[in-house]
């Protein structure tokens, strides 16, 4: 009896256009029915580890490459049992909503303008006890001790700025970029007024362009990061930085730009491969249907790369000639 295989299952998302149900997999294959399919995935093991030896020889490293992290939120609101989902914040619903979250980190070689997933973790604190900052620092140990990746520059949102993981990056000697949160404490004066809120500063005009050292809350005594007021016509940014060398708010911007290419990530991950239409309830099912989503993501990114055309669902057969271990 022949069985389905992950080279079946992701060829199948790749190849449906909307519709990623089982029900709707087995109604359009000849060989394997609903069951068989089920069976399949809760019985395979698929991890963010496996994803990496599949791709690592795809990336590009370079010293000055970057790491971004961050978060997606998949959209449960309308599925209450689904394995892994719990109430939490959403950026895009802009609110709190019924969702998976998986914390993702994307390298990106400046250079090329290309960009590969490295890692990820579902955020799942009944199930490990870990917070999203604790995924973060396991996948950061991960990159620098196991995988010996090299990169020079660490991206984050404000979500992440804690006092022990922007010191760990620092122990990892390591340059970070982080956005505040508006009502962040600092001390810009030496010790010699209160600490007040990052949005209450006064900036001169010097200071505007070359960025303010100062001293965030519940650090050590002496230890400064540059902030920069990163403001646009939309909003104002808080960004720090430890590299009190820099200078110019110009490059602060546009090295904050490449922050976009996650949420580029995500949005591609969300619209090609059906990340977020999941409808199995199992955790073995739900986290291998993640995988398999991020493995057919990484593979159209690789015939994108290969074939220099942009990052789209186009060939249904561009999985025909990989091999997927089973």
């Amino acid at each position: 009896m022949v069985r389905p295989t992950r080279l079946d299952y992701c060829q199948y998302l790749l190849s449906t256009p909307i519709n990623y149900t089982l029900t709707h997999f087995a109604e359009h294959s000849e060989s394997f029915s609903h069951d068989q399919i089920n069976r399949y995935l809760a019985g395979d093991r698929l991890t963010p580890r496996m994803l990496w030896e599949d791709f690592k020889n795809d990336v590009v490293l370079d010293p000055d490459g970057y790491l971004i992290i961050d978060d997606t939120v998949i959209d449960k609101r309308s599925a209450k049992k689904i394995a892994l989902a719990q109430r939490q914040y959403s950026g895009n619903a802009g609110g709190i909503i019924n969702g998976i979250a998986i914390v993702t980190c994307v390298y990106v070689n400046a250079k090329l303008d290309r960009y590969w997933l490295m890692d990820y973790r579902i955020y799942d604190k009944d199930g490990d006890g870990k917070s999203k900052l604790d995924h973060l620092r396991d996948i950061l140990s991960v990159l620098v001790y196991s995988r010996a990746v090299v990169f020079s520059t660490v991206f984050m949102d404000a979500w992440y700025a804690s006092k022990s993981l922007l010191l760990y990056i620092e122990n990892l000697d390591k340059t970070y970029y982080v956005a505040l949160k508006c009502n962040r404490l600092v001390d810009d004066s030496d010790a010699q007024k209160p600490y007040q809120r990052i949005d209450s500063l006064r900036w001169t005009e010097a200071e505007e362009k070359s960025g303010k050292r100062v001293k965030l809350h519940r650090f050590p005594r002496n230890h400064k990061v540059k902030v920069f007021r990163v403001a646009s016509s939309q909003r104002t940014d808080y960004v720090a930085t430890n590299d009190l060398s820099q200078s110019d708010v110009s490059v602060v911007r546009q090295v904050c730009d490449v922050r976009w290419k996650i949420e580029r990530f995500h949005r591609e991950s969300k619209q090609l491969t059906g990340l977020e239409s999941c409808q199995c309830r199992l955790p073995r099912i739900v986290r291998n249907y993640i995988a398999s989503a991020f493995w057919v993501s990484g593979h159209l990114m690789r015939k994108a790369h290969q074939t220099a055309q942009p990052f789209i669902k186009s060939n249904a057969d561009c999985f025909l000639n990989i091999s997927v271990n089973n």
